[in-house]
């Protein structure tokens, strides 16, 4: 089963999450940076450019070996459908319209390509990670307190990334649920009939291609290190990490992280320009809670490597704080 976890609690603190302080601290010093803040139009391009293509291959699955479909859905499918949650994610703060509904409108016709409808949701419960970044109970974002128990030893973080995809669907209906708005039934009904159109159309390996795309691509899969990269302390006392390596061309500069949660209204394509103007903010000279310099991911795949292997590394692996920490500061 492999070694046991070292890190067996969560490291609760009672500071707020330091993005709020850095952006006050920005944009004092540069101001111009608002001039980078709303909607990118190249988002609604670049969704529509990804989906047409999946889509497109998912039509001949049905005619493809077994090894091609599986090929292709994790290099192609599982590639170009995180990018696409990816794109959700900008469209969940609304970054490539002024007008929220059609940005959400968006994110549904981006869910047609994954098979799986969970725009609307993913919405609802990012917010809060922002607004509430670390929070006991409300950051879902954070595993819970049955993960951290159950996958603590090398093998079973092992599966513990393999089934991402499950963890991020099931573990807000139980930590935190909702009650389900008009639009995420909207959302479920559209992509749900849209599957149907494809089996009918294309056969079921159509659906199955786009399905097996989303899990496959959010699980052990070098896009998804990201999932594992931003918030997890490889080093105590940084919350959030940057990753500024090439494979953010193909994720809407999520990588750009550390700038992202500063800067939530500034879209991905504009993302590098953040670290451009005020880099003294993202390198060495900004410290973390401990002292230390802040420290970037230079490798997604690395980190996925890395959390498996090194003892230390866990679901525990996370920074908590209380409600009250949120409120005070």
């Amino acid at each position: 089963m492999g070694q046991v976890v070292s890190t067996q609690e969560f490291r609760r603190v009672g500071e707020d999450e330091p993005h709020r302080s850095r952006r006050r601290e920005i944009l004092k010093k540069y101001p111009e940076i608002r001039n980078l803040f709303g909607p990118d139009i190249r988002v609604f391009y670049a969704v529509l450019v990804l989906v047409v293509m999946q889509i497109a291959i998912a039509t001949q699955a049905a005619n493809m070996p077994t090894w091609a479909f599986l090929l292709l859905a994790y290099v192609v499918g599982g590639t170009v459908n995180h990018s696409l949650s990816l794109a959700n994610h900008e469209l969940s703060h609304n970054l490539a319209f002024h007008t929220p509904i059609f940005n959400e409108l968006l994110s549904i016709v981006s869910n047609l390509a994954h098979g799986l409808p969970s725009g609307i949701t993913f919405k609802r419960y990012h917010l809060e990670h922002h607004y509430y970044q670390g929070t006991d109970g409300v950051d879902t974002d954070i595993p819970s307190e049955l993960e951290g128990r159950i996958f603590n030893t090398t093998f079973r973080k092992l599966i513990w990334v393999l089934l991402q995809p499950l963890f991020y669907a099931l573990r807000p209906v139980f930590t935190k649920p909702l009650t389900p708005i008009a639009l995420e039934v909207v959302n479920f009904a559209v992509v749900l009939l849209f599957d149907y159109a494809m089996w009918v159309n294309f056969t079921g390996w159509s659906v199955a291609y786009l399905v097996v795309s989303t899990l496959l691509g959010m699980g052990v899969h070098p896009v998804a290190g990201h999932f594992i990269a931003e918030h997890y302390q490889f080093i105590q006392g940084q919350e959030t990490y940057s990753y500024y390596g090439p494979l953010n061309y193909l994720c809407f500069n999520v990588g750009y992280h550390n700038e992202h949660h500063d800067f939530p209204k500034i879209s991905g394509f504009r993302l590098p320009l953040v670290s451009k103007i005020a880099p003294e903010f993202y390198d060495s000279r900004w410290k973390n809670w401990d002292g230390e310099g802040l420290v970037i991911h230079d490798s997604w795949t690395r980190v996925i490597y890395d959390y498996i292997t090194m003892p230390n590394m866990g679901p525990f692996s996370r920074i908590k704080r209380t409600c009250e920490t949120k409120k005070a500061a």
